[in-house]
């Protein structure tokens, strides 16, 4: 089933045949199959891409493994900001994913554009198979100024963007809903933004579901 996502479904029976069609779609197997660190090193711009991004240890490597099912897809590092390439998941010739370098570790938010210079903003400003950025943000915390920058900078590379909050689990309710309020405020506030946030754990399985089936919509 094609669709234009979750927000656009208008009954239980429409928002039940997409999340049946994200559950089919990561059914399929999925596998890593290239690394870029460089421009020339990008793999030819095929099919749909979805990136993945957020600041270091933010939970991308988890989520990844919880969307696919596969424990050890991506590689989850104990050290935050290890991740220093582009890492490329093929879910059977269907939709690719990509896993970017966090960013924002321990310092300030000036050291987003120094992490994403060059490489990274050259494939966020220039992949045209690029439908959508996925910015992570940790329920546990506020957002931070460096999460702020590099939503400035995804807005300059004119990328559609929506945001995940991760790590739901280890937050009490009526934290993770202020925080969730707290960021549709942000989302609100600025317009280019997806309206629809997404609430998951990786180790739960919270929101794995609808995730599956707003990949599943633009994979068409």
């Amino acid at each position: 089933m094609t669709a234009g996502g979750l927000l656009e479904a208008r009954d239980e029976a429409a928002r039940a045949a997409l999340i049946e069609s994200g559950r089919l779609l990561f059914a399929r197997p999925c596998r890593f199959f290239h690394a870029a660190q460089r421009l020339d090193q990008l793999p030819a711009p095929e099919g749909v891409e979805v990136a993945f991004c957020g600041r270091s240890n933010v939970g991308k490597s988890s989520l990844l493994n919880a969307l696919a099912g596969q424990k050890g897809l991506a590689r989850v590092s104990s050290t935050p900001g290890r991740t220093q390439q582009l890492n490329f998941f093929d879910l059977d010739g269907a939709l690719t994913l990509v896993d970017m370098p966090g960013y924002g570790y321990a310092r300030a938010a000036k050291s987003v554009k120094e992490d994403w210079q060059g490489l990274m903003f050259d494939y966020l400003r220039g992949r045209p198979n690029l439908r959508r950025v996925m910015l992570l943000m940790d329920s546990r915390v506020e957002t931070k100024p460096a999460d702020l920058a590099a939503l400035d900078l995804l807005g300059r590379a004119a990328v559609a963007t929506q945001i995940v909050l991760t790590k739901a689990d280890s937050v009490k309710p009526s934290a993770l809903a202020a925080r969730f309020a707290g960021v549709r405020a942000l989302v609100t506030a600025r317009a280019a933004l997806h309206p629809l946030v997404l609430v998951t754990s990786a180790e739960t399985g919270q929101g794995i579901p609808e995730l599956r089936a707003e990949l599943a919509a633009l994979a068409g």
